[in-house]
């Protein structure tokens, strides 16, 4: 009995792929911290609020967290796409 599996995406450019979306993870996981709400109490971060730059990277947080959650959602899909399913 022959099982047949449909690719959907090359696996080389799928393993190009999720190597970049986890890249982006790491990255919008830190735009998420350094803009984190949380950390205003903290002396560094209370000063940083002086600067008008920081305001506006402070002020895009929601954002940074729609990209972390959009990059590990496809991600995810996208490894197990390629990779399969590791159970």
């Amino acid at each position: 009995c022959r099982v047949y599996v449909m690719v959907l995406i090359d696996p080389v450019l799928g393993a190009k792929l999720s190597y970049i979306l986890g890249a982006t993870n790491i990255i919008s996981m830190l735009l998420v911290f350094f803009s984190c709400r949380c950390l205003v109490g903290v002396k560094f971060v209370g000063r940083m609020m002086q600067r008008g730059w920081y305001q506006k990277f402070y002020g895009k947080h929601c954002l940074f967290w729609w990209i972390f959650i959009t990059s590990v959602v496809l991600h995810t899909i996208l490894a197990f796409q390629v990779f399969g399913n590791p159970l």
